[in-house]
């Protein structure tokens, strides 16, 4: 069985982690360059869309999205 794609999904603003529980569980951390990050594994590429149909609902402003490994580590702009 393939291991479960990871994803990178960058917004503008600072979320908190409070909303790890509305995007499935995926890490919410605040970034210092004023982004939120949402990191994870997602199931499959509905999964991911309807992730990001919950960012546009919402109005939540998408700055990247990338596949990442899953043992990629937080990057020196984040903080916990």
């Amino acid at each position: 069985m393939p291991a479960v794609p990871h994803y990178e999904i960058r917004v503008e603003g600072h979320l908190g982690p409070k909303w790890s529980a509305w995007f499935d569980g995926l890490s919410v951390t605040d970034a210092d360059d004023g982004t939120t990050v949402i990191r994870g594994p997602v199931v499959d590429q509905s999964a991911l869309h309807g992730l990001l149909q919950k960012l546009r609902d919402v109005g939540i402003p998408l700055v990247s999205l990338a596949q990442v490994p899953p043992e990629a580590s937080l990057t020196s702009t984040e903080r916990h």
